[in-house]
């Protein structure tokens, strides 16, 4: 895994040119947890900009999981096992650029299925871990704070009212609210009732209601928490 330096984002597609933060801080882990749509990819993205920080995209590593086995069948575990990757402004998979293809809707239902193997938890936690060992991380997925990194610093739940959520992951598609509702409805189904590592509150984490705010307000909110839990 070879992480890159976050760039900007927006909940649609843009950022303030001078995000808040303070820069380079201490060695630490920010883990961003939170359902699917509740802004965890565009927040972590500038907040680790705002701090100097590496920004990881654990979704994509499942993302990417779900791809090869779709291609190359197989195990899925073993996919993982064997999965070379390179994650930063684009995303590399054993060598080929699959930042497209690893957003296309098979692949999105491909990672949500691996994502409950838990031979593949496993790999990818394990390859996750040995990332975070060094340097400064705002990592985002779904289990950072309960399992990947239970020890981080600064642990924070993102949420949204699931019409938010939607409307948010429909502007991002290009596609209608009532659809990515209908689809968003069964994600959070799968993830708080999966057997291996559930969407759950990691315990320590602040639960953070996104409704209303702006990407900007938020990042100053979770920004506020490091810099109180240095």
């Amino acid at each position: 895994l070879s992480p890159t330096r976050a760039s900007s984002a927006t909940w649609a597609s843009c950022w303030p040119d001078s995000p808040p933060g303070r820069g380079s801080l201490s060695r630490m882990v920010v883990a961003i947890d939170g359902p699917a749509g509740a802004g965890k990819s565009t927040v972590a993205r500038a907040l680790a900009r705002a701090l100097g920080f590496i920004y990881l995209d654990s979704g994509a590593m499942y993302r990417a999981v779900g791809l090869m086995t779709l291609r190359q069948g197989g195990a899925a575990s073993e996919r993982a096992e064997e999965l070379e990757l390179q994650i930063g402004e684009r995303v590399l998979a054993n060598g080929e650029d699959v930042t497209e293809a690893i957003r296309a809707p098979d692949v999105s239902e491909a990672a949500s299925k691996v994502a409950t193997n838990p031979g593949v938890r496993a790999a990818l936690v394990k390859k996750q871990r040995e990332l975070l060992s060094d340097g400064d991380w705002v990592v985002e997925g779904r289990d950072i704070g309960t399992v990947v990194a239970p020890e981080a610093a600064v642990k924070v739940f993102l949420t949204a009212s699931p019409e938010e959520r939607a409307r948010r992951r429909a502007d991002e598609l290009g596609t209608d609210v009532d659809t990515v509702l209908r689809d968003q409805a069964l994600r959070d189904a799968q993830d708080t009732a999966r057997e291996h590592s559930p969407l759950a509150v990691a315990p320590g984490a602040v639960e953070l209601d996104t409704d209303g705010l702006t990407v900007e307000q938020v990042v100053e909110r979770i920004a506020r928490l490091v810099e109180a839990s240095r």
